[in-house]
């Protein structure tokens, strides 16, 4: 399988469009993904507020708890994380992201309808250069137990470990160089999950009001308690992965690095793209010329 670094940008061939429910809201939202001009990168439009536009950089975020939520002069977008994960990892530059509520809908919970439909529409590469972020020199960031960090390296790669009190999520670990083919087949249909003691306190806190065993992984104390069981046996760390890269997303450049993950999630993933940022040295921009071609057996 190819996965040398694309030397243009790529938008959609043409629009493809979701329907469905806020995890956190519960509200019914219409969401088009439009293509759009070489330097857009990825633009969110509120068609319910006069096409409000609310880029989807780390400028922009406004909280990173149970969702990234995004927000520019108080109008906000809710819970892209799988949205960008998907476009991100089916390298799409440039594209116009069309809702008519706050909340990008959770469909099955997981980035695999939109990487299905992404792909079914096709991309179309564009005059402009792609420009990658080349991690020069590791940067970490540290909470307790909790810790990020990101290397250099010829690829993107990612290393990602979790570790769980409940005895049905426990320890997982997984190493994956998350792009085109492999994302869609191993990182993509792994779904957003919870525990049967969490799900309460989401709901006294207002959130998960469009939650249920159709578009999350519930577990309780006796084990799994979606009827179909689980799409892989590490899929909670394999969210964790998805995640991760529609957070990273938010950088506004593909990145060229590898990032090792422990017990990380939203929050740790956002101080990794902060801490980066202000670190000016420890990366540079580049286009594909200055990167080594990968490759690798399909």
């Amino acid at each position: 399988m190819d996965i040398s670094h694309p030397a243009r940008q790529q938008t959609l061939a043409r629009e493809v469009r979701f329907q469905g429910i806020g995890l956190h809201t519960g509200v019914a939202v219409s969401l088009t993904v439009i293509p759009a001009p070489a330097n857009t990168g990825i633009l969110f439009k509120r068609s319910d507020l006069d096409g409000f536009e609310i880029k989807a950089n780390a400028t922009n975020v406004a909280r990173v708890s149970y969702a990234t939520m995004l927000m520019r002069k108080g109008v906000l977008i809710s819970t892209t994380e799988h949205l960008l994960s998907a476009l991100a990892a089916l390298r799409v530059d440039n594209a116009i992201v069309e809702m008519d509520n706050l909340e990008v809908p959770i469909l099955d919970g997981s980035a695999l309808p939109f990487a299905h439909e992404i792909a079914r529409a096709g991309l179309r590469r564009q005059r402009a250069r792609r420009i990658y972020l080349q991690v020069l020199k590791p940067v970490e960031v540290v909470d307790g137990a909790k810790r990020i960090a990101i290397h250099p390296s010829p690829l993107f790669r990612v290393t990602y470990g979790i570790d769980f009190a409940q005895p049905h999520i426990g320890r997982e670990l997984l190493d994956v160089t998350p792009l085109n083919g492999i994302y869609t087949k191993d990182i993509a249909p792994a779904r957003t999950f919870t525990t049967l003691e969490q799900v309460e306190s989401l709901r006294k806190a207002g959130l998960i009001r469009g939650g249920s065993l159709e578009n999350a992984v519930v577990v309780s104390p006796e084990g799994v308690m979606n009827p179909e069981g689980l799409r892989f046996r590490d899929e909670f760390c394999r969210h964790k992965i998805l995640d991760l890269i529609g957070d990273l997303a938010l950088l506004g450049h593909p990145i060229v690095g590898h990032v090792v993950a422990h017990c990380a999630g939203h929050a740790m993933h956002y101080a990794l793209v902060s801490r980066l940022l202000a670190e000016r040295e420890s990366w540079r921009l580049t286009d594909s010329s200055q990167l080594e071609p990968q490759t690798s057996a399909a």
